[in-house]
């Protein structure tokens, strides 16, 4: 399920913030909440560009649903 409202995270052109979307999606078709690492891990295995890594990377350790990852993405650059 896509979350509404998401833009463009802080850094990330919007093609990376396609593949960033995409990526969420996928991460979290079959779990509800994912811990900063599993995130980590998967963008790193996903093989995702340099860019959206650094992003991801950022994120604050803790577990997410895919809405409150997708908004602290959103919320690195504040």
């Amino acid at each position: 399920m896509r979350a509404a409202g998401r833009g463009t995270p802080p850094g990330v052109n919007p093609d990376n913030a396609k593949l960033l979307d995409a990526y969420l999606d996928d991460a979290y078709s079959a779990q509800e909440r994912l811990s900063s690492a599993d995130l980590q891990r998967g963008a790193i295995a996903a093989d995702l560009p340099a860019e959206v890594l650094t992003v991801v990377d950022s994120l604050p350790e803790g577990e997410y649903a895919q809405d409150e990852a997708a908004e602290a993405l959103r919320a690195l650059d504040s």
